[in-house]
């Protein structure tokens, strides 16, 4: 019997989701899988069989090397939503029939909630036609907001590149003798946890954010101004971090407070973008202060220049013991990190039922926020810290990054 293994990834990139493909392939090839496929842009990309053969890519350790140290999604990503079978059989006829074609034994789905909740309903198919083929879940998103896992691959990346930009943002606002507020917009709809990690920039050398405000919290911005007013009459320079999902306490978000607030995504999701500068303009408008806007947006997800040496080598083990256990017949799970110490930092993978996380959201808890939900605790720093230690530095030619591409690389027909 061939062991055939296909690998895709889903949701929103990462500086590290492709060790975890790294992972996965190589423990696969050490393994003696036969042929390892990817998926071109997810489970989307599979239902219209874009499926490559990564070993044609993939030649040596070098390249295992390069795709490590490459950020994004190397084989393409999808924010496809799987119906229920009960919904369409016929999808899941046309997913398992291409799967048995290529003679797969295992299935590996790279990405967080709703990646989750695609294995979970595979693998739920899978039994109720007999189906051999195993199918598990590697953790991904810089969000943090997987259940199950003491944290998730990309988050640690993500949270180091915030603390430096926050840092670098404190002493950009010292230069001039005059006062300004600086307010960093930084992803998080629901879960602040990549807000949090701003607290990280306080530290001997600098005073790091004045102000931390998580969507777990309603946020006043009554009370925010009187704030910022008792800051501005105190010191030069204010820096305050905002998840960009903060709510008021009547549940609207605060970006759509602003006259430019009606766009929307493919899901109806209010698309969170203005926080920072909503709030900036208030600032300017109520307090006669200067004061900017920085939104991280998009910067945040994949600075590969900036990646945590701890998380990109946990990345890449989730993705070997998800091939561990699929080869030893586990099925329906995710892998996850449990930290076993923290001082020192010990973490090990283990397995947890995706029944169990597939469309959960873990937050922020309550306790490692201020009582006046302004800023972290230090329980939330502590909790972050180990994750951003050490670096990997990408492979240089002639002073940039090189990464592993897959342009050039045809579908299997």
């Amino acid at each position: 019997m061939k062991k055939n293994v296909i690998v895709g990834q889903s949701g929103g990139p990462t500086a590290v989701i492709n060790a975890s493909l790294a992972g996965v392939y190589k423990t696969a090839k050490d393994m003696g899988a036969d042929t390892i496929y990817g998926m071109r842009y997810g489970i989307q990309g599979l239902l219209e069989k874009k499926i490559v053969d990564l070993g044609e890519k993939i030649r040596n350790d070098m390249d295992v090397e390069l795709l490590k140290r490459t950020p994004a999604s190397f084989l393409g990503s999808c924010r496809y939503k799987l119906p229920e079978s009960s919904e369409d059989k016929a999808i899941y006829e046309k997913i398992f029939a291409i799967l048995e074609e290529l003679e797969i034994t295992a299935f590996f789905y790279i990405g967080g909630n709703d990646s989750m909740d695609t294995i979970k309903k595979l693998s739920d198919y899978a039994q109720t036609v007999d189906s051999p083929i195993r199918f598990i879940g590697v953790p991904k998103t810089i969000d943090n907001d997987l259940e199950g896992t003491d944290h998730t691959p990309g988050y640690g990346s993500a949270a180091k590149y915030i603390a430096t930009v926050t840092k670098e943002l404190v002493r950009d606002g010292l230069i001039y003798e005059m006062q300004s507020v600086t307010v960093i917009e930084i992803m998080g709809r629901n879960a602040g946890w990549l807000t949090g990690a701003a607290a990280l920039a306080k530290s001997e050398d600098c005073e790091g954010p004045d102000l931390i405000y998580l969507p777990e919290v309603p946020f006043d911005v009554d009370v925010f101004l009187e704030k910022v007013k008792k800051l501005v009459a105190e010191k030069q320079s204010i820096v305050i971090a905002v998840s960009e999902g903060i709510k008021t306490a009547d549940g609207r978000y605060v970006c759509e407070l602003s006259a430019h607030s009606d766009k929307t995504d493919s899901f109806g999701h209010v698309q969170l973008s203005g926080t920072g500068k909503y709030l900036s303009d208030l600032i300017i408008e109520k307090l006669g202060c200067k004061s900017r806007a920085i939104e991280l947006s998009t910067l945040q997800r994949c600075a590969g220049h900036l990646t945590s040496r701890v998380d990109i080598t946990e990345a890449y083990q989730v993705g070997g013991t998800a091939v561990k256990a699929a080869f030893e017949g586990k099925t329906g799970q995710m892998v996850i990190l449990k930290r076993v110490s923290q001082d020192p930092y010990i973490c090990t993978t283990d397995l947890y039922d995706v029944h169990k996380v597939a469309n959960l959201e873990k937050k922020v808890p309550r306790s490692w926020i201020t009582e006046e939900g302004d800023y972290v605790t230090a329980e939330m720093k502590n909790y972050i810290e180990p994750l951003i230690q050490a670096e990997l530095t990408p492979i240089m030619i002639t002073g940039q990054p090189r990464h592993i591409i897959i342009d050039d690389l045809p579908d299997i027909k």
